[in-house]
Parts: C-alpha cells; sequence; structure tokens
C-alpha cells in the first residue's frame, strides 16, 4: 500500500514470459497471496487450460473473473478466498 492509501494490485503479463515458465510464475504468484488478495493475469488467449489446472489444485480456494475477455487480450483477476 502506498502512503496515498491505494492498494497496488500485481500484474503479470504472460505474454512477455517464455511458455515453460507461464504457470509456474502464476501459480507461485498466487501462494504467495494473502487471504482476499488478488493479482491480475494478462494474456494473449483465453487462459482455460490454467483455469482447470486451478481447479484441480486449489479446489474451492480462488476465485477466476475475467475483466476482458478477448479478441487480443484476456485479463482475468485471480484471487484467494477468505478463510
Amino acid at each position: 500500500m502506498c502512503a496515498c492509501g491505494q492498494v497496488t494490485e500485481t500484474i503479470i503479463d504472460v505474454r512477455q514470459i517464455a511458455p515453460r515458465m507461464r504457470h509456474p510464475i502464476v501459480f507461485g504468484t498466487f501462494d504467495m497471496l494473502q487471504p482476499g488478495e488478488a493479482f491480475m493475469l494478462v494474456n494473449d488467449h483465453d487462459p482455460v487450460p490454467l483455469h482447470y489446472q486451478f481447479s484441480e489444485y486449489f479446489a474451492d480456494r480462488f476465485d477466476w473473473d475475467y475483466e476482458e475477455q478477448g479478441p487480443k487480450v484476456w485479463r482475468v483477476r485471480i484471487s484467494r478466498r477468505p478463510g
């Protein structure tokens, strides 16, 4: 949080990351979140396979909210549920 009272959200633009590193970075970022925190994932396609993996690994501990759904950019807010 900055002195101005605003929270800075982490943005992971995977378009700039080597494909083999994308999922480990996203999962590592999620692991560091405190309950109620989130980050923004930016991609050039719908990250449905990643969503399936989150559903398998994290079950009911995350929220997946599309902020933008193409056709050129997808933005997904991924958050750790409280509790």
